[in-house]
């Protein structure tokens, strides 16, 4: 019995002992200590234990980022048309999301079109840049389609709005612009979708990298700046 109350002293003093010696400036050995010193690579480097020696890599081929959707209307005037003719709102008309659309209108938009949609922003009083259609034009009929179209593409002196909002943004600036269009024309006010058929949105909030490569954009902005130039909302 003495012997082993003694050895248990013995082990409650060597474990005391190490623990007080315990240092959390100074980490005890490593056994695997690639574990835990990762080797940095530079995104651009080129390094022998990589793949045709380049660290950055493409996605894999037929995979997507994630919150992605596919548009499948080109970049043309033939996709044009048939967006303006066939493509609708997937988000329900209701006060949030037409209150979120006037407040990216004004970020976005309103610096050319103008605060009531007429063609008549600041940069346009100023003589900074000519031609902005009012959203009443007969000539160009815009529709929900239409006008997202031009938001994901862009055309004429109109840069495309994509890579600075996501997909549910861009349709809610398009009910505020069709909004916008139905006070220019003095059509009465569209009524309001009821919450309680409303349904959850599947749209991604925040998306759409490299979404030029994928809509196949990527060379033909010459031949879209001669195809469109009779286009614009």
């Amino acid at each position: 019995m003495r012997s082993l109350f003694h050895k248990t002293i013995g082990f409650c003093l060597l474990g005391f002992a190490v623990v007080s010696c315990q240092d959390k400036e100074d980490p005890n050995y490593q056994y695997m200590p690639d574990m835990y010193e990762p080797v940095g690579y530079e995104a651009y480097g080129e390094y022998d234990v990589f793949e045709n020696g380049q660290e950055a890599k493409l996605p894999v081929e037929g995979t997507v980022p994630r919150g992605w959707l596919p548009y499948d209307y080109e970049n043309n005037p033939q996709g044009f048309a048939d967006a303006k003719a066939n493509l609708t709102n997937p988000l329900p008309y209701t006060q949030d999301h037409l209150v979120e659309g006037k407040a990216l209108y004004t970020i976005y938009c309103a610096v050319c079109h103008g605060d009531k949609g007429d063609g008549k922003g600041i940069l346009v009083e100023r003589e900074k840049i000519l031609g902005v259609p009012s959203y009443d034009d007969v000539g160009r009929a815009i529709t929900e389609g239409s006008v997202y179209h031009v938001m994901y593409y862009g055309i004429n002196n109109m840069g495309s709005y994509a890579s600075q909002t996501s997909i549910e943004e861009r349709w809610q600036i398009d009910h505020y612009v069709m909004s916008l269009k139905d006070q220019l024309e003095g059509n009465p006010e569209r009524e309001f979708v009821k919450e309680e058929d409303v349904q959850k949105s599947m749209l991604p909030s925040r998306a759409d990298a490299n979404l030029y490569q994928d809509a196949g954009d990527v060379n033909s902005e010459p031949e879209n700046e001669n195809n469109q130039t009779e286009i614009q909302e």
